[in-house]
């Protein structure tokens, strides 16, 4: 098979591109480095493997790319953490919409031409902002309230967008939505507000790196968004590239949607409390609490069976072996003054 991965130096598209390389799939990653600026992955020199430095909102670029694969997973967007959801509430808007039209003219362009025979979003799990059904089933993004966050609502809006080309040009599409992907190769985004927490200055997007960055830098106590009673199932980088590449190669997962979570629930505070002890086993742990932000949702619990049923995949990465992983590399990243 060969895919067209748009956003391909992004921080989940770096395990999956590596993951399609490794199940014997020809890959051309497009991307602009607008969010963390040249980064250098291990697979640059596979010989399966072409990167294209190109914007994704540029259709004429994308056609000619898609014309040559087979599938096109449209991952290219502006994401950051929830400061990002504040600071660019217009941007994430308007600037994703402009990339997931082009990337789906593309790949329109291509299907009709006989080439691409899907296109696969690369959703998230912030379509479920508003929902009230916990664990929450693929589905309910539709019987909801609309996300409130614009980047949970153009988030959405990408999965209309593959409902509306089926319906009208008959492109078949896969939606896959990670959840709270953790992992390593995640650095400042270029376009990151900067903020304190406490004592320390953020320098990545989500709350594993951030807590990690802050407990190696001696803050005590430790400071957390909101009272840490906030539920995420943090997922495995890899974990996630294997659920998106089954989903890829299955028919069954034609014109389907799909969460790829962890099936583990852990609060804000128990996820500090780990990375503390495993960091600083022999000090006290000490919290406290700053004013969260508007769009830290309380519950992101997913349903997971369908996954399970349809793909036969499974998240098999434990808490306890992502952290053994993301530890050491932010130390070194840190000591080396990366971050």
């Amino acid at each position: 098979m060969r895919v067209l991965v748009t956003g391909a130096a992004g921080f989940i598209c770096g395990y999956l591109v590596e993951e399609l390389l490794a199940a014997g799939h020809q890959v051309i990653g497009l991307d602009n480095y607008s969010k963390y600026g040249p980064v250098a992955k291990s697979y640059d020199g596979h010989p399966a493997y072409r990167f294209v430095e190109g914007d994704a909102k540029d259709v004429r670029l994308l056609t000619e790319l898609a014309g040559d694969v087979d599938q096109v997973v449209a991952a290219a967007a502006m994401i950051g953490g929830i400061s990002y959801f504040h600071e660019f509430a217009y941007d994430l808007l308007a600037e994703n919409e402009r990339i997931v039209a082009a990337t789906f003219e593309a790949a329109i362009d291509g299907f009709r031409r006989g080439q691409v025979r899907r296109i696969v979003v690369l959703s998230s799990s912030m379509v479920y902002e508003s929902a009230r059904v916990f664990p929450t089933p693929e589905g309910a993004q539709l019987k909801s309230p609309p996300p409130f966050s614009t980047y949970g609502f153009q988030k959405l809006a990408s999965e209309y967008f593959a409902k509306g080309a089926w319906d009208q040009y008959r492109l078949p599409y896969t939606i896959v939505r990670p959840f709270n992907c953790v992992g390593i190769g995640e650095r400042r985004a270029l376009r990151d507000a900067e903020l304190l927490s406490g004592n320390v200055k953020l320098a990545m997007s989500h709350v594993v790196p951030d807590l990690v960055l802050k407990v190696l830098k001696g803050q005590d106590p430790l400071h957390i968004l909101g009272d840490g009673s906030q539920v995420r199932h943090y997922t495995y980088g890899g974990d996630l590239a294997r659920g998106i590449r089954m989903a890829m190669e299955s028919d069954a997962a034609v014109n389907n949607d799909f969460n790829l979570s962890t099936a583990q629930s852990t609060t804000v505070v128990e996820l500090a409390k780990t990375i503390w002890r495993k960091i600083n086993p022999e000090r006290p742990f000490r919290v406290v609490s700053d004013p969260p932000f508007e769009h830290d949702v309380q519950r992101r619990i997913p349903q997971v069976r369908k996954a399970a049923d349809v793909l036969d995949f499974e998240a098999t990465t434990s808490l306890d072996q992502m952290l053994d992983e993301v530890i050491p590399w932010i130390r070194t990243e840190l000591e080396a003054r990366r971050i």
